[in-house]
């Protein structure tokens, strides 16, 4: 019974290696996809078509704007999601007072003694004993990342990264201008795409000819695939829950922490709108909100008063 305990344990901490390894791979598919369409759309067809006058000159140069606007956007928020710390626990975090009420453990007064908090005895806390700390609320562990996770939504193989409290919201970005930027790329390649079964004379050479087919087909699978994906999450940013809470608590008719979507919303964006579209905050939201630090999260006093 121990030895197939130890081999799952080792056969799970293999799995999270190999998670690790693979991220690099994806940002590098990533770039690809990304270079594809873009050899497609800009130096293959409407690139050259700037020369050509009239309404077509017209047409390439909205596309070619539209198509490196969303560029600088996607990357820009891809690159945030990447390089952003998610939050972790600080080092000695002392809670005051816990009001999670899910994953928690009554810690006796010998395992509470190091933390400096003798009037706390019998209060119900989140500990994480893979990490041997006390857990804020809404935190969870990342067998992955190999620590506890600020608000963990998941491990996103795709940005090699935690996704959490500091860079949800760059995640959210990077889904809304992928969605956009792969839409475009598919709409403009669609004509391009339809002469390939028709039956007259397709101009450009044969790897031009691929790549614009397999930009077309990329692009709408990424532009299929990301659309669903964000639905889910607008569905859970409206109820200020993440995908392990949702998990969690789908048992649970009422969640403390839905403020009503205007301030669900504001919890992961911030309230100030020339913000809102791009993967940073404002310095006064980051003063006054601490949800976006990750530590603390505004709740509803009285639970029983109120319909979610």
């Amino acid at each position: 019974m121990y030895r197939s305990g130890a081999v799952m344990a080792w056969n799970v901490f293999k799995f999270c290696t190999a998670l690790r390894g693979l991220g690099s791979i994806m940002i590098l598919l990533v770039l690809g996809v990304v270079g594809v369409s873009y050899y497609a759309v800009v130096l293959s067809i409407y690139g050259p078509a700037l020369t050509s006058g009239g309404l077509d000159s017209f047409i390439a140069l909205v596309v070619l704007i539209m198509f490196h606007t969303l560029l600088v956007m996607l990357l820009w928020s891809y690159f945030s999601v990447v390089l952003t710390d998610p939050g972790g626990v600080p080092p000695n975090y002392r809670p005051l007072v816990d009001e999670e009420r899910g994953d928690v453990d009554r810690l006796t007064g010998t395992e509470f003694s190091p933390l400096a908090t003798p009037d706390l005895p019998n209060a119900r806390i989140r500990y994480c004993r893979k990490c041997n700390q006390i857990k804020p609320p809404r935190c969870h562990h990342c067998s992955v990342c190999g620590r506890c996770v600020l608000k963990m939504d998941h491990h996103c193989v795709w940005v090699v990264n935690c996704v959490g409290a500091l860079n949800y919201k760059y995640f959210l970005l990077f889904l809304f201008y992928t969605l956009l930027e792969t839409s475009l790329v598919t709409l403009s390649l669609l004509p391009y795409f339809i002469t390939f079964f028709s039956e007259g004379e397709i101009a450009g050479s044969p790897s031009t000819l691929a790549t614009t087919f397999l930009a077309f087909v990329l692009n709408l699978a990424f532009a299929l695939s990301v659309f669903g994906f964000l639905i889910m999450h607008a569905s859970l940013v409206s109820g200020n829950t993440t995908t392990i809470e949702a998990y969690e608590k789908k048992t649970s008719p009422k969640w403390r922490y839905d403020l009503g979507r205007k301030r669900n919303f504001e919890q992961v964006f911030g309230t100030v709108e020339r913000y809102w579209f791009i993967p940073t905050y404002s310095d006064e939201d980051l003063r006054r909100m601490p949800a976006l630090q990750g530590l603390e999260y505004p709740s509803k006093p009285d639970l029983d008063s109120q319909e979610l």
